[in-house]
């Protein structure tokens, strides 16, 4: 192992200084992180969804679920204040839009922290991270995030200490797994990018110096999609026959390969013992060749128990912390990177399980397997009806053309291509899934099934067994339903105790 380094670059008044290691080292900071921390299987909660569940709603799927980690994108106070004494850990996360303010101020960082997390500890919230920015580093950025990350983190990390919270809350970087490669494709040989070398060095520093994990996204799905030779049983965890052999060790899952790839960068620099979360990981159910449930299952499964057999990687034995990506599919998100962005969620957008998920709890004494995925409860949904396009016109009809990309420009068309779940519409279903989505979106508004004329509004369902046409949830009586738990809550357990007090 290489020796840590005798001193530190961290912030000061004016600028940067060194300071020596603390005489207690890093090794006692891992260990204390390791003390404190839930290790396991957590997941991200996005929110990029036109008909979002109510987020009490997602809060009791999530505990039924045996969930006890959620990870955050942004500050929203929906979502944390449902988390409220509710047992479940919480990273709560900073866009990379904030990190300019963030790192131009200390006085802003304080307000930041002081609304987005003081409070809401204050409140019941089990905050325990603050993920500064999200692959703040990606090429595609332009190098937007690169002078503003750091000084984001310091300032972060100053405001939680100013608050009486660095004890308890730690800031991170939730990074791509980018930022480091090797150059013989073996783990043992990896190292931080040379464009960013030093700013990773200085980023590691601070998280060691400051007890905080360093926070990485794996995404072996996306090897596959970008490299069409990528062997596919080497991005599972059931065995391959394209295994790596590095040294005396073997490696037969892309993830031990990349995720020890990380360890062997951190050792190269000195911080070998700096703690690791994988902040996302999982596999898409639609939207490319290779995202289905079925594959999704095999791979959230294995990556599940991988986890829970305590074995850890070849160069990080033990336990492992990480984040399954993600909760629930968002049929908002950006389609830039593919179009199976929107089909990451382990339940469908109305709480739906896709398939069945063990382990994401420790067994008990009546289970064996611990807890399976359960569903939203009592969801409301608009009326059965689907809008398609009318039986009668040509196919030739030169509206058609414009008004389907008119509809999947503002909707989603995502299932809709080669090999997806909807592959085997014929033309008129292809027409008919577009005019839907565009209807659905739009809570069934009349005026959203016109297209020019070429459309009308069905009670026949138009899915079949592989392609569902969505019907939406009712966000207004959904919106119902929880001011009714409300209104119940006050009427009988806050006024009973309000009269008590007062006689």
């Amino acid at each position: 192992m290489v020796d840590l380094p005798y001193s530190i670059e961290v912030p000061a008044v004016g600028g940067m200084e060194r300071r020596p290691w603390p005489s207690w080292g890093p090794q006692a900071l891992l260990c204390f992180w390791l003390a404190r921390c839930a290790c396991g299987i957590g997941v991200n909660w996005g929110t990029q969804a036109s008909h979002p569940l109510p987020p009490s709603t997602a809060v009791e799927m999530l505990r039924a679920s045996g969930i006890d980690k959620v990870k955050l994108f942004d500050a929203e106070a929906a979502p944390l204040s449902a988390l409220a004494n509710s047992g479940i850990q919480v990273m709560v996360g900073i866009p990379n839009g904030m990190l300019a303010g963030l790192a131009a101020e200390e006085k802003a960082a304080r307000r930041w922290v002081a609304k987005n997390v003081s409070d809401y500890v204050d409140d019941g919230v089990d905050v325990r991270y603050v993920a500064v920015g999200n692959e703040p580093f990606l090429a595609a950025h332009n190098e937007s995030y690169l002078s503003t990350t750091l000084p984001a983190l310091q300032n972060i990390q100053a405001a939680l200490s100013a608050a009486g919270l660095s004890d308890r809350v730690k800031a991170t970087i939730p990074l791509n797994a980018d930022v480091y490669r090797s150059s013989t494709n073996k783990p043992s040989d990896g190292d931080f990018r040379a464009d960013i070398h030093d700013l990773m060095l200085s980023i590691a520093g601070f998280l060691s110096l400051n007890g905080s994990p360093f926070t990485v996204n794996i995404y072996p799905f996306i090897s596959l999609y970008d490299d069409p030779n990528f062997p596919i049983d080497y991005a599972f965890f059931d065995g391959s026959s394209s295994s790596i052999a590095d040294g005396s060790l073997t490696y037969s899952n892309v993830f031990d390969a990349n995720h020890d790839t990380l360890v062997a960068a951190l050792r190269r620099n000195g911080f070998g013992n700096l703690s690791i979360i994988v902040g996302e990981i999982g596999w898409p159910t639609d939207g490319d060749m290779n995202a289905n449930p079925q594959l999704a299952q095999r791979f959230n499964q294995g990556f599940v128990d991988h986890i829970a057999s305590g074995n850890g990687t070849p160069l990080r034995p033990g336990n492992v912390d990480a984040y399954l990506f993600s909760l629930v599919d968002e049929d908002r998100k950006s389609i830039d990177a593919g179009h199976f962005e929107t089909h990451w969620g382990i339940f469908a957008y109305d709480g739906i399980p896709k398939y069945e998920l063990r382990r994401l709890r420790a067994p008990t004494n009546n289970s064996s397997n611990g807890s399976s995925l359960v569903g939203a409860k009592n969801v409301e949904y608009l009326d059965r009806r689907w809008c398609v396009l009318k039986p009668w016109v040509s196919l030739d009809d030169t509206r058609i053309g414009p008004s389907v990309g008119y509809a999947c420009g503002r909707a989603d068309c995502t299932s809709l291509g080669y090999k997806t779940s909807c592959a085997d519409l014929d033309v008129r279903g292809n027409i008919s899934y577009a005019f839907n989505s565009y209807y659905q979106e739009n809570d069934q508004d009349g005026r959203a099934c016109v297209f020019s004329g070429l459309a009308v509004v069905t009670e026949e369902d138009p899915s079949n067994s592989t392609c569902r046409f969505e019907i939406m949830i009712d966000l207004g009586a959904m919106s119902s339903m929880n001011t009714v738990g409300v209104n119940v809550f006050m009427l009988y357990v806050i006024l009973p105790l309000l009269t008590m007090t007062l006689g």
